[in-house]
């Protein structure tokens, strides 16, 4: 992977080995120009991605394949630098038609278990999931 300086100040292109890339960019408060994901969004992003695919997988493998599927995250973050994240409140937007109990084991056993990206986080951030069906 590779991250490349595009545009002074703070606009990159971070590429992955099979050459998807996306934008990253700074703040307009530190001379950023809005051209691009924040670092931290992409972290919070990575997070429900993560999920959102061992999710899916699971459901898949029972059979399932949901139509209406959307993950919205809200990260709170400390005031002081670093500026961390010290939680996650996590929404799943899905399907009324699967099985509510199955919904809250897959999503445990996700955050528990298989997200690799919140395995990875600090274990003092508190991630927090609801579940609406539609």
């Amino acid at each position: 992977m590779e991250l490349k300086r595009i545009e002074i100040p703070f606009v990159f292109e971070f590429t992955n080995d099979n050459g998807s890339s996306c934008l990253m960019d700074a703040s307009p408060e530190i001379g950023g120009l809005n051209k691009g994901f924040r670092p931290m969004e992409l972290l919070a992003g990575s997070l429900v991605g993560c999920m959102s695919i061992d999710i899916i997988a699971i459901l898949n493998k029972k059979r399932i394949e949901p139509e209406l599927y959307t993950m919205k995250v809200d990260g709170v973050r400390d005031e002081s630098i670093p500026k961390a994240f010290n939680s996650f409140v996590v929404e799943l937007i899905i399907d009324k038609s699967i099985d509510r109990e199955l919904l809250d084991k897959t999503v445990a056993l996700v955050h528990a278990k298989y997200c690799s990206v919140a395995a990875s986080l600090n274990h003092l951030i508190k991630i927090e999931y609801n579940i609406t069906q539609q």
